[in-house]
């Protein structure tokens, strides 16, 4: 059958309008926002509120392209979960304290060495450091991570049972710890029994006289209402808490350009802005703390620098035995100094 010159018209017709519904679908798919989950264990503190900073930045900034949503409190799960859900693109953002990560490069966990700074303003400018910034945020690279963000969060305290006031008291205390080989010898060295513990499952372990005390900062203690179990902060002010933002590289990946540039400028951005609002969390957090029938205690002055001179080599007795890890410590020390 010879075609007529209306059913090819109509053919033609037919072509044309799957061209365009696919043209059209496809445009549609372009246009459908990237959805980033935000994920931390904590709330009401400097991590936190960095979350919110940054998720308001990306959101604005990407004209509603991304679609951002927060889940502090664990409520993704513990932060090993979390981690993973990263490294998978289940999450796609992670703010943690980076020696939560040591299990996927034992690096992440050098800024836990004790003695490297004494203040929040010192840990703001060694997180600042270019090259510290660059060791930190490259960490992972190879293993499902892309760092865009390194910050300070809390100079370390001690929440206790029972008031530890001097040296002596911390002889057999049972002390939760960050998942730090750093912290754990520098407890061994105060004489504490170190404990791993993530955030989660510290306060039950405080009610249940599993643990005596717990480092944690005094921002976290605040907002998590450990008071009503544990009045007593010891202010050692030692390991300084740092928090960094991790991006899914696996979804990183999938970003056009100028999404991924917004992902990484506005990372930065927010880091810098934190940093004022940081030290007003802690001061704000110690007040509380307080006011809500909570003890702040500080050693004798000759005793904290007793401590500080007892922990200081932990950082070059801990990796001198590990290249890669001894090499990465002699950037941080260096930018310390």
């Amino acid at each position: 059958m010879v075609p007529t010159a209306r059913s090819s018209a109509a053919r033609a017709l037919a072509v044309a309008a799957l061209l365009l519904a696919a043209t059209l679908g496809a445009r549609a798919a372009d246009n459908k926002p990237y959805v980033m989950k935000i994920s931390t264990a904590t709330v009401g503190e400097a991590q936190h509120q960095f979350a919110k900073d940054y998720a308001a930045a990306i959101e604005k900034d990407s004209g509603g392209r991304i679609k951002t949503e927060i889940y502090p409190a664990s409520q993704l799960g513990p932060v090993q979960q979390q981690a993973e859900g990263v490294q998978f693109g289940a999450i796609q953002c992670q703010i943690v304290p980076p020696e939560f990560l040591a299990g996927i490069d034992e690096r992440f966990e050098l800024l836990t060495a004790p003695a490297l700074v004494t203040s929040i303003e010192g840990g703001q400018r060694l997180a600042a450091n270019p090259a510290v910034s660059k060791l930190m945020l490259s960490l992972g690279a190879d293993k499902g991570l892309h760092g865009v963000a390194l910050f300070m969060v809390a100079p370390s305290v001690i929440v206790s049972r029972k008031p530890l006031g001097h040296l002596t008291d911390f002889t057999g205390m049972k002390i939760r710890i960050f998942a730090s080989q750093f912290q754990r010898v520098a407890m061994q060295r105060l004489g504490a029994v170190p404990k791993p513990m993530t955030l989660g499952e510290v306060l039950p372990a405080l009610q249940d006289n599993a643990l005596d005390g717990a480092v944690s900062a005094m921002t976290v203690l605040n907002s998590m209402q450990f008071v009503r179990v544990s009045k007593y902060v010891t202010e050692i002010d030692q390991p300084a808490i740092f928090g960094i933002a991790e991006i899914s590289k696996k979804w990183y990946d999938t970003l056009p350009p100028d999404l991924q540039q917004i992902v990484d400028r506005d990372a930065t951005a927010a880091a810098a802005a934190l940093n004022p609002r940081a030290i007003d969390f802690n001061a704000k957090a110690r007040q509380a703390w307080t006011a809500s029938g909570g003890q702040l205690i500080s050693l004798p002055p000759d005793e904290q620098t007793a401590m500080l001179r007892t922990l200081a080599s932990v950082g070059a007795d801990v990796s001198k035995t590990k290249p890669q890890l001894a090499a990465a410590y002699k950037i941080i020390i260096d930018a310390a100094k």
